[in-house]
């Protein structure tokens, strides 16, 4: 096999294998004391739609690989869970050589999909399959998450340019770099956090803080010194003490800057009611003769008042959008499970009140209607094909990798073709009626009744 195809991980790698659940270990424990360790199947997918989405992003899947491609227990994790005295010996021993070898099924990333349709499907020896099942969904849910929400964002900004600014208020470092990636995916243009720029290519934006405009003794002053230092790449935040006065102080200092070979990119407005600044703003700038400089905006956005801002007509060329977004703030999680569906060869089905499972290794077909839009999906068993396109994909076999890695560009180009796809009632941010259809086979529904019988 090509050795580009081998299942290694990149060079950034996220946390050991010990941030898993207990549960996860004590179970191995029992496992081995019983001596089960047959191949199981689990899913992950989502159980429904939080109020007011009609759809959902795949993201997090090579994320996913580079935690499989590492995962194995370090000399320093070893010694930690024999000093905790909670597990034998003869286990312990057994956990010294562990690596992923089983297989991957999945949706690439970038994929829209629905409740209940598996967006991975891991099979491997149960040991392996169960120990991950707590980081696969810590990854997938969270990129998910943030993808989801930025693409209504990116719908609703109707092609405006969209950055990631929301670092300082994300839950943690890895959340701050995580939402970075999955945002971009969806359709940001970029990020205003450079780690994620040079770790995975994401285009790279940052305008300036009030601070530096505070430093200085005279707004036209910082304005000067900070457009000087960054040539024709500067955007200047301008509401720091009046708006419009700014707006008409760099209107003034415009003429001294271009004898100097240097322009104005951009002014940014943060604060108060962006719409009636950008007017304000649009105008002072046009009648000064700065038509070319672009008015950029943030403060507080999410979906909802993009759509409005865009409503208004109001002349705004892009928007940095942060905490709403990087936090989901109006739905900060999702329903996600990642269940057992097989093993040894057997389908299980779990039937927990309100939280039942369809039982067997799944496939979603998807087809479209005469225009290309999505018109439906189907939920069946892998040997039980339906017509359309087939929506998860092989991935690992054995432990190994089956296809090159997908470049995030690439992945984030798959999003934007599924989101133009999308029938026109799931793009607006209100509930679609009706909602997407994802009908259950009756050759599932047969096999879950069978299960059930005899349970």
């Amino acid at each position: 096999m090509d050795d580009s195809l081998l299942l290694t991980a990149r060079p950034a790698t996220g946390p050991g294998v010990l941030l898993t659940d207990l549960y996860e270990l004590t179970m191995l424990q029992a496992y081995f004391d019983e001596g089960l360790d047959a191949t199981a199947t689990f899913e992950l997918f989502i159980r429904a739609l939080p109020k007011g989405r009609n759809f959902l992003v795949a993201a997090g899947l090579e994320e996913v690989l580079d935690y499989l491609a590492t995962l194995h227990f370090t000399a320093p994790e070893m010694r930690w869970l024999r000093a905790t005295k909670r597990f034998s010996k003869p286990f312990l021993a057994s956990l010294e050589g562990l690596r992923f070898t089983g297989d991957v099924d999945a949706m690439p990333e970038g994929t829209v999909f629905f409740p209940d349709e598996p967006v991975i499907r891991i099979s491997a020896p149960l040991r392996e399959a169960q120990l991950v099942e707590s980081r696969l969904m810590n990854i997938v849910h969270y990129e998910t998450l943030v993808a989801s929400k930025a693409a209504r964002c990116v719908l609703a900004a109707n092609g405006r340019m969209l950055v990631d600014f929301g670092l300082r208020r994300s839950h943690g470092a890895e959340a701050a770099l995580l939402s970075a990636r999955a945002s971009y995916l969806a359709g940001f243009t970029g990020t205003a956090t450079v780690e994620a720029g040079r770790r995975w290519g994401v285009p790279v934006f940052g305008t300036m803080a009030h601070s530096y405009v505070q430093v200085h003794g005279d707004e036209s002053e910082a304005f000067e010194r900070f457009a000087l230092a960054h040539g024709g790449n500067a955007t200047l935040l301008i509401d720091t003490y009046d708006t419009e006065r700014a707006a008409r102080r760099i209107v003034s200092l415009a003429p001294k800057l271009q004898a100097k070979g240097v322009a104005v990119n951009g002014v940014r407005l943060d604060s108060g009611d962006l719409a009636n600044h950008a007017r304000r703003v649009r105008a002072i700038l046009d009648d000064g003769g700065l038509d070319s400089v672009a008015i950029f905006a943030s403060g507080n956005l999410d979906e909802h008042r993009l759509a409005e801002l865009v409503a208004s007509g109001a002349p705004i060329d892009g928007f940095g959008v942060g905490t709403r977004m990087n936090t989901s703030a109006d739905a900060p999680y999702f329903d996600c499970a990642y269940k057992l569906q097989e093993y040894a060869g057997e389908p299980r089905r779990k039937r927990s009140e309100g939280k039942a499972t369809w039982p067997g290794r799944k496939q979603v077909y998807r087809r479209y209607d005469a225009e290309g839009r999505f018109a439906g999906d189907t939920l069946t068993l892998v040997d039980e094909p339906q017509a359309g396109e087939a929506l998860l994909l092989p991935v690992v076999r054995g432990g190994l990798l089956i296809r090159p890695r997908v470049a995030l560009a690439e992945s984030r180009a798959h999003a934007n073709r599924q989101l133009s796809r999308l029938p026109l009632r799931l793009k607006s941010l209100e509930p679609a009626d009706p909602p997407y259809p994802v009908t259950v086979t009756e050759g599932l529904k047969h096999l879950a009744a069978q299960i059930d019988a005899r349970s």
